[in-house]
């Protein structure tokens, strides 16, 4: 389902059409573009609720926005890649699956926070 502007400062009751507006600007929000403007997805209105958060309840300035903004479209795509990561371990046969969980456990004790080896 797509909304357009009005319909997105109708369903976000802290938004108004100038600050929807300066953040497509700023590219904080990518709708696709309709032919009446832009056109807003459920992913969009979620964002326009993150930034509404940022910005009023948190306060952010606007230079700290594309940091904040790039950390959790970061986090959400390691989330993704973890998804498809666990599904292709799900259907190795059972003896990879346990060798893997072997081994990562393995790593994971070897490199938890304040230990010198800690990888990046």
């Amino acid at each position: 389902m797509s909304f357009d502007e009005y319909a997105v400062v109708a369903r976000v009751k802290r938004l108004n059409l100038r600050e929807l507006r300066f953040w497509v600007r700023q590219g904080w929000l990518c709708p696709a573009e309709g032919e009446g403007g832009p056109l807003f997805d459920e992913l969009d209105i979620a964002r326009v609720r993150l930034l509404c958060d940022l910005r009023k309840e948190m306060s952010l300035p606007n230079d700290a926005i594309p940091v904040v903004l790039k950390l959790i479209d970061q986090l959400h795509q390691t989330r993704r890649e973890l998804r498809a990561l666990t599904r292709a371990i799900e259907e190795q046969p059972e003896d990879v699956r346990h060798s893997i969980v072997s081994v990562f456990h393995g790593i994971h004790v070897r490199t938890t926070p304040g230990d010198e080896d800690h990888e990046q």
